[in-house]
């Protein structure tokens, strides 16, 4: 599942893109996340979910700083995201199918913001991307 130079050039291109309005996507991200599988929230309940509360701004701009990380170690993202990886494992105990969830929603909130730049080879190197870093997030499971 190794990521082709091309796939990583896209992925940087459109991270450029995206790290403008990193904060608003990821809340908008979190809030697909918690509107479409309710089920995620029982994460969160010290959290104010409503929408664009203050914690879910701050929570989404957390994830999508993760994945700018991820975005700047291409080729280390275990070693980038170990930390987030044992905290996710050990102490918050996130069920591993909700990282792919969250990629879906990211996904989602990605296309929607740039369609143009979106194209089919764009989101299968993000969908891919997102894959990694959700492994790397569940790898501490095992």
């Amino acid at each position: 599942m190794t990521l082709t130079q091309a796939e990583k050039a896209a992925v940087v291109a459109i991270w450029g893109k995206i790290a403008a309005q990193a904060d608003a996507l990821g809340t908008e991200s979190l809030e697909r996340l918690f509107s479409s599988y309710p089920q995620t929230k029982t994460y969160f309940p010290h959290f104010d979910l409503s929408q664009g509360s203050a914690q879910l701004h701050g929570h989404g701009s957390k994830v999508l700083g993760a994945i700018g990380e991820a975005v700047k170690n291409i080729d280390n993202i275990t070693g980038a995201l170990a930390i987030l990886s044992e905290l996710h494992a050990y102490i918050l105990r996130v069920d591993p199918v909700n990282f792919k969830l969250l990629s879906h929603c990211i996904l989602c909130s990605v296309a929607a913001h740039f369609p143009n730049d979106f194209t089919p080879e764009v989101h299968a190197a993000w969908d891919k991307f997102l894959s990694q870093i959700s492994s790397v997030l569940t790898e501490k499971y095992r």
